[in-house]
């Protein structure tokens, strides 16, 4: 039978697949719209799986909170286009309120997990849309916590998610904008192991412009350098970054305290893709 144009746009409305495969999937189908979105689905399937060993650096990282329990997670994919991608935003955002909902103990529970939404796993969700959004998609991490919470995002790249003892929506979230932009590791001294302090000393101490000082002179120099060091990643010590003034812990003063908080960046550790995006688009013109 003859395959339209409108039979080829209705498949990729319903399927998100590519031009091409459509109407392929509709000749192999014999114009079976329905049989059309099986074949397709079984061979986006696959295609998902062969997509696996690729790099995905890329992506979202998410917050949601809702009655005391806040999720933040970071959902990667290969480029910085399908990040942009509504569908895939829309995912993303969806498993961060999946997550707060569900409290999974971890990824393998996260993706053994039964989405409301969809009515399917987590993983075979994640397959799927690796099939129509055409990219490698991977959930990397994610973290609960709960109490009286405040979340802030920046662009998508950098989240943010707080546990405090009090809440105030104001000065955590000045609070949670201030973790964004200055990346303290703790929040306060008490809570930096005394490997990391050891570390520290060890190479100050090991220094070329120490090297010709006298052993307490070095020792007093290396301790000040290190105690300015800690102090750097102590949230509680920084200066506030909307008032350099005052620090953070002036800030808070009297008026609650912040347990705990998670701060990650985009990607951070992960190998980045390196493609020429010349020599991609050639490739996939020569298929």
């Amino acid at each position: 039978m003859t395959i339209t144009a409108a039979m080829v746009k209705e498949l990729r409305d319903k399927t998100g697949a590519g031009f091409m495969d459509s109407k392929k999937a509709l000749e192999q189908c014999e114009g079976d719209i329905e049989k059309a979105m099986e074949f397709l689905r079984q061979k986006g399937i696959a295609s998902a799986d062969k997509k696996q060993n690729r790099i995905a650096a890329e992506g979202l990282v998410a917050t949601y909170i809702e009655n005391g329990v806040g999720a933040i997670v970071e959902v990667n994919c290969e480029t910085d286009f399908v990040a942009k991608n509504e569908d895939f935003k829309t995912f993303v955002n969806g498993l961060a309120k999946h997550i707060v909902t569900n409290k999974p103990a971890d990824l393998d529970a996260l993706n053994a997990s039964v989405c409301s939404c969809c009515n399917m796993k987590i993983e075979d969700a994640v397959k799927e849309k690796t099939a129509t959004i055409g990219e490698k998609i991977s959930i990397r991490r994610f973290e609960i916590l709960e109490g009286d919470l405040a979340t802030y995002v920046h662009n998508g790249k950098i989240g943010v998610l707080i546990s405090a003892t009090a809440q105030d929506e104001v000065l955590l979230k000045d609070v949670a904008l201030h973790i964004a932009s200055s990346a303290p590791e703790f929040v306060s001294r008490a809570q930096i192991p005394a490997s990391v302090i050891e570390e520290e000393t060890r190479i100050e101490m090991g220094k070329e412009d120490l090297a010709n000082k006298p052993e307490n002179i070095r020792a007093k120099i290396v301790e000040g350098r290190v105690n300015k060091l800690m102090a750097q990643k102590c949230l509680l010590e920084q200066p506030f970054v909307k008032n350099p003034d005052q620090t953070v812990e002036a800030l808070l003063a009297g008026k609650l305290e912040v347990k705990s908080f998670v701060r990650w960046t985009l990607g951070e550790g992960l190998e980045k893709r390196q493609d020429n995006f010349a020599e991609e688009v050639m490739s996939q013109m020569a298929k």
